[in-house]
């Protein structure tokens, strides 16, 4: 039981796989909720370890003032919210400026930083590795979640050795179902179920080919709860040299593999006609992401998470075509 006091924004899909991991290990985590109804339901189901804070991600006052007072704070809510950011920053340097101590920040990025322009044409042969810190600072400014990461990555360098705790966790494809979140789902894959089943046919955008690793859920909050135990021991020294850490399975699909994924499985339920999956033309990318549509699921971001294993976390949840088959379809056939 550590009694440690945690400040966690974004209670949602990632967020709530981390908070039963948080309370179940006795630290006293306050999340940011929206209204009164969310904060019941997180009391009923976190227990006595969690207390609520009513605000949104542009109430940058409530959230400084918490991040001031947390020993952890933990922010899972979304990529691109730079508000929200740099309110935690400022909280976290007004806690140094008071006390001399800074708490440990794990901010949930994306590997969509490291996305390419291939335009789903082919598999990139660039491989990136958490070890090499390097590589992933040279990524350009506009890169998808840059700017935040960035302004994390200034905090650092103006907090000097007492900045060496707030930490950049990057993401690939997410999906499963929590055990926690209220059957919750994530963004890409069900939305490639919802065209399948809308459209007959299960698609892909361009020619399909570009990669990118994937995570469940679960595995992805167990790797928090990994970095977050190692930053509170003796690794100062390592984090001060790098910020990052990749989160992935072991399995890396194409776009075109998802497709044929969810195409045998519903034609397998007779959902859909045929188990083919097919390029879907580009009138139809409003029923996925409109003009973002191959930049979400046509692009190439290929990683490595060398740091999380070297720590000793190892996937333990389903492989992506069984979690697709026995999870996220029969959650969306349920909306």
């Amino acid at each position: 039981m550590t009694g440690k006091n945690v400040f966690h924004i974004g209670p949602g899909f990632i967020g709530s796989e981390i908070l039963h991991l948080l309370t179940t290990e006795g630290y006293k985590v306050t999340t940011l909720v929206r209204s009164e109804s969310s904060a019941k339901i997180l009391s009923e189901r976190f227990g006595s370890n969690l207390s609520t804070v009513h605000g949104t991600l542009s109430d940058t006052d409530i959230i400084t003032k918490h991040a001031a007072e947390a020993d952890i704070v933990i922010h899972t809510a979304t990529a691109d919210d730079v508000p929200s950011v740099k309110a935690v920053l400022a909280g976290i340097k007004q806690r140094v400026s008071s006390s001399q101590t800074a708490p440990i920040y794990i901010h949930t990025s994306g590997a969509s930083v490291l996305a390419d322009d291939s335009g789903s044409e082919y598999a990139s042969d660039k491989i990136y590795d958490d070890t090499d810190p390097a590589s992933i600072n040279a990524l350009p400014d506009t890169a998808p979640h840059r700017e935040i990461d960035l302004a994390i990555l200034r905090a650092r360098k103006e907090l000097g050795d007492k900045g060496s705790k707030l930490l950049i966790v990057m993401p690939p494809i997410i999906d499963g179902v929590g055990s926690h979140g209220g059957g919750r789902l994530s963004i890409q894959v069900p939305t490639l179920v919802r065209f399948a089943l809308k459209s007959g046919y299960a698609g892909y955008a361009g020619k399909g080919l570009a990669r990118w690793p994937y995570v469940h859920v679960r595995d992805l909050a167990r790797a928090y709860m990994t970095i977050l135990h190692y930053a509170e021991g003796d690794s100062d020294k390592d984090l001060a040299e790098n910020p990052y850490f990749f989160v992935e399975s072991g399995e890396e699909v194409a776009w075109k593999d998802i497709s044929e994924m969810i195409g045998r499985e519903l034609h397998r339920q007779g959902k859909i006609g045929s188990p083919e999956a097919k390029t879907i033309p580009e009138d139809k990318y409003a029923d996925l992401f409109g003009d973002h549509t191959l930049p979400v699921v046509g692009t190439n971001s290929r990683n490595k998470a060398v740091r999380l294993r070297k720590l000793g976390w190892e996937p333990k949840e389903r492989k992506m075509a069984d979690e697709i088959e026995q999870e996220v379809i029969p959650a969306v056939l349920k909306e």
